[in-house]
């Protein structure tokens, strides 16, 4: 008992300081690594992302029980959730909120209707860059040419209460609701917001310095 209380004494800011910490990833943020490509061009392989846990709700650390929502998404964010129908975790970008109607006609998506804006960055053979325009958040997508286009056009849906319609800004090569469905409000672990880090996998996991500290968002 004394070699206890004297581990106690001699560790215990440092067990303080796990514990908090870890209490804080459980409820408050956390960062999570991007293993696939399905949200380029915003979000790369190797990108380390941070995550707002309050961003929707207040939690108790270390469960999935939520005390208080905080807030419901909106068009355009980026959002990390636990998909039972995929049974992984997903990051994906919110397209439809409950009571929309949303379309898509050869990469073009239509929400209630109104026909999304595009202006194209680059265009080959390979792939076509743009920046579409989610009802004034504004951000990057790709597709890829040569993938298939199975996934390029969907009829009017509309989006059911408590759910989201998600997608990936790399629209042939992600794996969202066109596949997988809607997703259930209780399914949302948090916002991502920013790139802490990033390691590139194709070039010795040397570290991408431009992308260190940038934000996901930009009008």
């Amino acid at each position: 008992m004394n070699k206890l209380k004297q581990l106690w004494k001699t560790n215990r800011q440092l067990v303080l300081f796990i514990l908090l910490m870890s209490v804080f990833r459980s409820a408050v943020a956390d960062w999570y690594s991007v293993p696939t490509g399905s949200m380029q061009p915003t979000i790369k392989e190797g990108d380390r992302i941070v995550v707002d846990k309050m961003a929707y709700d207040l939690r108790v650390p270390f469960s999935d029980i939520s005390i208080l929502a905080t807030a419901e998404p909106s068009r355009g964010e980026v959002v990390v959730f636990e998909s039972a129908a995929a049974n992984k975790r997903l990051i994906k970008r919110v397209i439809g909120l409950p009571g929309d109607t949303v379309s898509l006609h050869n990469e073009v998506l239509f929400i209630n209707g109104q026909a999304l804006d595009y202006a194209v960055i680059s265009n080959d053979s390979q792939q076509l860059l743009a920046k579409e325009n989610l009802f004034g958040l504004i951000h990057d997508i790709r597709i890829e040419k040569t993938a298939s286009n199975n996934l390029s056009d969907f009829s009017p849906i509309t989006v059911p209460d408590n759910h989201y319609l998600v997608m990936g800004d790399n629209r042939r090569n992600s794996a969202d609701s066109r596949v997988y469905g809607f997703v259930p409000r209780a399914e949302l672990k948090g916002k991502a917001t920013s790139i802490a880090f990033s390691l590139d996998y194709d070039d010795y996991y040397l570290p991408r310095t431009e992308r260190f500290f940038t934000s996901l968002y930009h009008q």
